[in-house]
């Protein structure tokens, strides 16, 4: 079995202000393996972005252990030293919510300031910038200003300068959260390109299900400082355990909004004595399945779908539905939708 690139150990990381401790990570372990895009989610304080500055010492965990590419970074007996850690920091590139473009620098020059340091020649300095310009669309826009830049583009432009020491993994710090929906599409295919192309690791901290769902394979979810639950993007959405996770995936899907108007729907508020609105979530070959045509044959219990929603996640068919069941014979029939492999919750009758 092959070692993570990323090996995050019961990592506590505390603070002290005036005479308050304040636990930012709580023993939280997290494995991301070579070439994962891994995305960690959670609300505004719950902890993501200072346990991910964690994997390059950015921010000093209290206690735990840190390794990367199969060096220890840091646990009790063992600390870098100043220069090894910053050689080791050039694996790791870093991309964030605003950009920290230089604004009196061009696209070109903001990105070869990252090789300030490089060993490479003039020429294959320049060589290298124009080639990662390139990567990243921007080459007919190297000489352009930050100014003169879309958001998109200046996001790409920090893309380019994250990439220019050839690291081994890129860390995304809410990317695109000053992106609109478009764009921010555009940035997720990106990096989806540079997985690909590169064997680049990438770490997604986001709040935003959605973008976890469009890119990542793997998720972490994080909350008051710990993690409260982790696993594939397909487990996590198949299968959500805790209720911030199903909050966040609720969110994700449309399942509340769709709710709200299925709600004023006549056909709900006038349910009857053998009517159930019920939520279904199902995965895998239990999608492929006519399961509602087989209840009404077996059962004589009827189906009206409200709402629908199926995607594909890992190559595999998960789907969400509300329907209204009526008939007789309901309680049989939601017992032989359940034993389909099919999640069954009653929203309203029957109770």
């Amino acid at each position: 079995m092959r070692e993570p690139i990323i090996q995050l150990d019961h990592i506590d990381i505390s603070f002290h202000q005036k005479k308050r401790k304040i636990e930012a990570v709580k023993d939280v372990s997290v494995a991301i393996n070579q070439g994962d895009i891994y995305g960690i989610v959670g609300y505004s304080g719950a902890g993501k972005s200072t346990l991910v500055r964690a994997i390059n010492l950015l921010q000093i965990p209290t206690a735990g252990r840190v390794k990367v590419s199969g060096q220890t970074f840091f646990d009790r007996k063992v600390n870098l030293k100043a220069g090894d850690l910053r050689q080791k920091r050039r694996e790791i590139g870093m991309i964030f919510q605003h950009f920290n473009l230089m604004t009196q620098k061009t696209a070109r020059q903001n990105v070869a300031f990252a090789l300030r340091h490089s060993d490479l020649s003039k020429e294959a300095k320049a060589e290298k910038v124009d080639e990662l310009l390139e990567l990243v669309g921007l080459s007919e826009r190297a000489d352009n200003y930050p100014a003169q830049l879309s958001g998109g583009q200046k996001q790409r432009v920090a893309i380019a300068r994250a990439l220019a020491n050839d690291p081994k993994i890129l860390i995304s710090d809410e990317s695109t959260s000053a992106l609109d929906p478009k764009t921010t599409k555009q940035i997720l295919a990106l990096l989806q390109d540079l997985n690909k192309k590169l064997g680049l690791t990438v770490v997604m901290i986001t709040h935003e299900m959605q973008i976890v769902k469009d890119i990542c394979n793997r998720v972490a979810v994080m909350q008051n400082g710990s993690l409260i639950e982790e696993g594939t993007v397909l487990e996590i959405f198949s299968n959500p355990r805790e209720p911030l996770t199903q909050d966040f995936i609720k969110t994700a899907t449309g399942i509340d909004d769709a709710l709200v108007k299925i709600n004023r729907q006549d056909v709900v508020k006038r349910l009857g004595a053998n009517d159930r609105l019920v939520f279904l979530r199902y995965a895998g070959t239990a999608a492929d399945e006519p399961l509602l045509n087989a209840i009404y044959r077996q059962y004589e219990v009827s189906s009206n779908i409200l709402y629908a929603n199926i995607e594909i996640l890992d190559d595999t068919p998960v789907g969400e539905m509300i329907v209204v069941l009526s008939g007789q014979q309901v309680s049989s029939a939601l017992s032989a939708i359940e034993a389909a492999d099919v999640s069954v919750s009653i929203l309203k009758g029957g109770q």
